[in-house]
């Protein structure tokens, strides 16, 4: 077992990254307000969430003007969804584990 806990990532231990990574897995580019909206957060946290996924350089931004106004949008890199299959494959391993003790 404890094998498969050093699999988990720590940048994903937080439920609001794992939301964010979520989102962004099965999505192209997700705006800022929209992953704000779906997750519930304030900027703040939404804010420091992501910027602790990008300087893991597990996401990317993308900052553009739509007619006059600022658009900031986020995508998963490919080292991004490596890494967040691997947390879930583990997690998963983990729940298997934990229902084949019942």
């Amino acid at each position: 077992m404890k094998e498969i806990i050093t699999q988990l990532n720590p940048a994903f231990d937080h439920r609001n990254r794992l939301g964010i990574m979520s989102i962004l897995a099965v999505n192209d580019w997700v705006e800022y307000n929209t992953l704000k909206e779906l997750l519930a957060l304030t900027d703040g946290n939404l804010a420091s969430h992501l910027k602790a996924l990008e300087s893991a350089e597990y996401i990317v931004v993308r900052k553009q003007f739509v007619g006059r106004k600022p658009q900031t949008t986020y995508a998963v890199t490919d080292s991004g969804k490596t890494a967040f299959k691997a947390h879930l494959d583990a997690l998963e391993t983990l729940l298997k584990m934990g229902r084949d003790d019942d």
